[in-house]
């Protein structure tokens, strides 16, 4: 392989002769799929199973078409960027992918997985807010810089950053798609006790955002719910069902809805192909007893 400009001398002292390493660099920039570790910087949270199903199907197909970036790691390496390629590789079960290898240091590392990751278009709110917050803690970067080097307006990032200080379950309902940007902006503007209630409701009776800043109005008047008299039951009563319903997502791999309460109600599992339909139905399948069976459907 010839010698990258970006490796520089370092890089052989550092691999090993006759290594699985060195073996990877030098066979014309194809590295063990084995030997890369993941990104720490790395922003998203969520992989969309369906989505990689389709990547892991181009690249059965074609294969990979651009190639993944990592730095050298001790006798491993390290993902800067690539990792929805790497992932859709080791489920075809290639052995090998291409890659660039370039010497960089941490800040570096970082500032490339999270500039690249937050410029594509398939991040959700929260792993987008999360990305924009790395970068101002660990990089030291203005909400103008961040900006300029995103492609976003500063209102853009404000939005984005404000959304970190709503309860937790809230931000998971936002990052399921469950309630948008927009949603989160209008209860940014109530107490928190009544961010969660108000969310809560928004998202179990599908509000628009219209009926949602409605809402919010009747609350700010007295006219809508009653924060203590909720709050002073000292319980959620659909505790469980939110659990069971996260649970449900988690292995399902879609945004599944329960409605009702803990006695009767329903379950709703979207989906948007026959081959998700296909998936989801020998997910429910499974046989605990089958040996055979997703050992992973536990909920």
């Amino acid at each position: 392989m010839a010698k990258s400009r970006g490796l520089g001398r370092g890089l052989a002292s550092l691999i090993p002769e006759n290594s699985k390493m060195s073996e990877s660099l030098s066979t014309d920039n194809q590295v063990e799929l084995e030997l890369i570790d993941p990104n720490p910087f790395q922003p998203r949270r969520h992989f969309d199973p369906e989505a990689l199903a389709e990547l892991s199907q181009s690249i059965k197909a074609m294969g990979v078409l651009q190639p993944i970036l990592v730095r050298p790691w001790g006798d491993r390496f390290q993902l800067v960027s690539g990792e929805r390629r790497v992932r859709a590789a080791r489920l075809v079960g290639l052995e090998r992918i291409p890659a660039v290898v370039r010497d960089v240091s941490d800040h570096e590392a970082m500032e490339m997985a999270l500039v690249e990751n937050l410029q594509r278009a398939d991040l959700n709110p929260v792993e987008v807010a999360k990305g924009y917050q790395k970068l101002q803690q660990e990089l030291g970067w203005t909400q103008e810089q961040i900006g300029d080097r995103v492609g976003k307006s500063r209102p853009h990032i404000t939005n984005h950053l404000r959304i970190l200080g709503l309860d937790e379950e809230i931000q998971g309902w936002i990052a399921m798609g469950d309630l948008t940007l927009a949603h989160a902006k209008a209860v940014l503007a109530i107490v928190p006790p009544a961010q969660k209630l108000l969310s809560q409701r928004a998202r179990d009776e599908q509000w628009t955002v219209k009926r949602l800043e409605a809402e919010i109005e009747k609350f700010k008047e007295g006219k809508g719910l009653s924060v203590t008299s909720t709050e002073s039951t000292g319980s959620n009563p659909d505790v469980h069902l939110r659990s069971a319903e996260t649970s449900l997502r988690r292995v399902l791999g879609t945004k599944v809805v329960l409605r009702g309460d803990g006695a009767k109600g329903r379950i709703e599992i979207p989906y948007r192909s026959v081959d998700e339909l296909e998936r989801i139905i020998e997910l429910l399948q499974h046989d605990p007893r089958d040996p055979g069976s997703n050992p992973d459907f536990v909920v």
